[in-house]
């Protein structure tokens, strides 16, 4: 039996046994015992305006991520992703996941200003859990790398809280959606409140020279996102504009398996993790400029 489909067997016999949502299935084994894990720390006075912390035991000031996850605006919970955070601080990194608001609460920009509120947040305070602010990096799934893009491509929503991209030392996109207009997905249209959605909605727009390094990961069949028109075009961008950028374009099918593959259940199907981590521990600090 292939590698892959063996992982994809242990993943479902974990959730039949667990009875629990698949994605919590995913964090087989919980935080390991070198992980301090704190929950429930707000951000901002909404109730989903809240994140938690995973902090590696051991490591003197560890670059920090700052992770927002996918379910197109509509969904998700930062306990679902536990399996991100311990995965991140297996490998000597501060993980903060964060929740956000999500449609029909809020619609586009609340989100993405939301997720600016927890990056300047993390910004702030994360040296008070040891974390190292000079090496702080902004990371996402899907609709959440949408906002990961946002947050550090376009100015104006870290602007808003305080903060600025060139505070970052840099930012990770899995299979994230960056030019999307005309909007096809029924469930998002109102999100972005179609057909009237700004241009300046759409990352790729706001991509410029000042920008942060990135790490753009994608599956050549990604079946929601098409991966060529945004990691892609979005890595194209940022290469003319001479941002230092990694373009990973695993093979195969599949828009959910890149961010299983932070598991330990998964991680065999493709080296994420490993991906994740070396682009974190690679990045110099950057030169930063002055708080706005």
């Amino acid at each position: 039996m292939p590698g892959l489909m063996r992982t994809v067997l242990a993943f479902v016999v974990a959730v039949a046994a667990s009875g629990c949502s698949p994605l919590r299935a995913l964090d087989v084994g919980g935080a390991d015992d070198a992980t301090r894990v704190t929950t429930g720390i707000s951000y901002g006075e909404n109730a989903r305006q809240k994140l938690d912390i995973y902090v590696p035991a051991g490591v003197d000031k560890p670059p920090v991520v700052v992770f927002f996850y996918g379910g197109s605006w509509t969904s998700g919970s930062r306990a679902d992703y536990a399996f991100v955070g311990n995965a991140l601080s297996s490998r000597g990194i501060l993980a903060v996941v964060a929740d956000y608001r999500l449609y029909p609460q809020v619609s586009y920009p609340d989100f993405v200003s939301d997720s600016a509120r927890a990056v300047a947040w993390t910004l702030a305070h994360a040296g008070e859990y040891g974390g190292d602010t000079q090496r702080v990096f902004v990371a996402g799934h899907s609709a959440g790398a949408y906002n990961a893009a946002m947050v550090s491509l376009d100015a104006r929503w870290l602007a808003a809280a305080g903060a600025s991209p060139a505070q970052l030392a840099g930012w990770i996109g899995i299979s994230g959606p960056y030019d999307f207009l005309p909007i096809q997905d029924k469930e998002v249209k109102p999100v972005f409140h179609f057909p009237d959605t700004p241009r300046g909605s759409q990352p790729i727009h706001h991509v410029g020279p000042g920008a942060p390094p990135a790490l753009l990961l994608t599956r050549a069949e990604d079946g929601v996102v098409d991966p060529v028109r945004n990691t892609g075009e979005l890595a194209a961008a940022l290469h003319r504009a001479g941002v230092p950028v990694r373009e990973r374009i695993f093979p195969g099918k599949g828009h959910f398996i890149l961010v299983g593959a932070f598991s330990r259940l998964l991680r065999s199907a493709d080296p994420v993790l490993d991906e994740v981590s070396g682009f974190v521990h690679g990045t110099p600090v950057r030169r930063q400029a002055a708080r706005p």
